[in-house]
């Protein structure tokens, strides 16, 4: 590998990680929990609100910059509506995930159709059902927040004992 090719990580991680910074110092962050605590009333608005903007963010952005850049974001606003932090968490890599693999959009789905050789059309057409599926265990995971935070519960209770 070359050495640009080599740095490429570093420079995306460093300018999104920069990115963030300047958003929380100019306090976008307790503007976007203002905003959307008087906008939306309900966590099950919310959350669907969330879904929706994580699938886009997914569709547009890598892993890596959506995590450093939305999370200092959107961690305070689930906070506001009382949202477990494991629990937004999750839902903010499911979702990431499916717009990963969003037909047309999606990274993965020009990386897939260049390993294997195939159409991008074909390859999205072989990932809808795998869609289906992601799509109803993120929805699973987003309304049954037992699903993703019993185990830390339980464990943190074994541990409490110990």
């Amino acid at each position: 590998m070359t050495k640009n090719v080599k740095k490429r990580p570093v420079r995306v991680g460093l300018i999104s990680l920069g990115c963030a910074k300047n958003l929380v110092d100019a306090e976008v962050t307790a503007r976007a929990v203002d905003w959307t605590t008087a906008t939306i009333h309900s966590r099950w608005v919310f959350l669907l609100a969330l879904n929706i903007f994580l699938l886009i963010v997914g569709c547009l952005m890598d892993i890596y910059s959506a995590i450093m850049i939305q999370v200092p974001l959107l961690v305070p606003i689930g906070q506001a509506f009382g949202i477990n932090p494991v629990h937004l968490g999750i839902i903010f890599l499911a979702n990431l995930e499916l717009g990963l693999l969003t037909p047309t959009a999606g990274i993965n789905i020009f990386l897939a159709s260049y390993r294997f050789g195939k159409p991008v059309l074909q390859v999205s057409r072989a990932v809808i059902p795998m869609q289906c599926i992601l799509l109803l265990g993120l929805v699973l995971i987003t309304y049954l927040p037992a699903l993703t935070t019993f185990l830390p519960h339980w464990l943190g209770s074994i541990a409490d004992k110990i």
